[in-house]
């Protein structure tokens, strides 16, 4: 009995969060109202108010899993990636959850979108990241680091946006291959190898 009452709460969450997102292409989050999520989702107000307090709440933990989410998958990669060429599963990893939260992440980063919740997780990316780039680019003058590794990062970040926003349809694992391309054959272009 417990398992079909956490997969009734899922798919009601499921249906919440798709309707909110629906709803955040329209319009800013602020002009959307309990009510009018409810009656996109076709779910009671009280069902609702179960799972959130709020139209802000429900947003602040869907962006708050999505993070966590991503999180995992950079600091696992953290720690099992040694050299570039190991990086291609954690990025197959990160496009996969991206892919499933497709929706969100194009709400999240559309024009009526949490513009703060992008610059915390570019931010998150580029500091995880900028010990790594310390570490492959040992000879490198660390002016020039910091340049590369910024050029890297907003590459990246503008292809995840314009793959998500456009709702492009290659798969996780051909962005994930893509970015590894592009991002190995300009890291392999500046390590020097003396």
């Amino acid at each position: 009995m417990e398992k079909k009452t956490d997969r009734r709460i899922r798919k009601t969450k499921k249906q919440l969060r798709d309707g909110l997102a629906k709803l955040m292409t329209k319009k800013s989050i602020n002009e959307i109202t309990v009510k009018e999520l409810v009656e996109e989702v076709d779910i009671n107000r009280s069902t609702f108010y179960l799972h959130y307090t709020d139209i802000h709440d429900m947003l602040e933990q869907l962006e708050n899993e999505l993070m966590n989410d991503l999180v995992s998958i950079i600091t696992l990669g953290e720690e099992q990636i040694k050299d570039i060429e190991e990086g291609s599963v954690h990025l197959v990893k990160l496009f996969t959850v991206l892919d499933k939260n497709r929706d969100l992440c194009r709400a999240l980063s559309g024009p009526h979108g949490d513009i703060s919740f992008i610059t915390k997780l570019e931010s998150y990316i580029a500091d995880s990241s900028s010990e790594f780039a310390n570490k492959i680019f040992k000879s490198t003058n660390k002016e020039d680091i910091m340049y590369i590794h910024s050029y890297c990062i907003s590459g990246c970040v503008g292809m995840v946006k314009n793959w998500i926003i456009e709702d492009r349809k290659e798969t996780p694992e051909h962005m994930a291959k893509l970015t590894y391309d592009m991002l190995t054959n300009t890291l392999k272009s500046f390590i020097s190898t003396d």
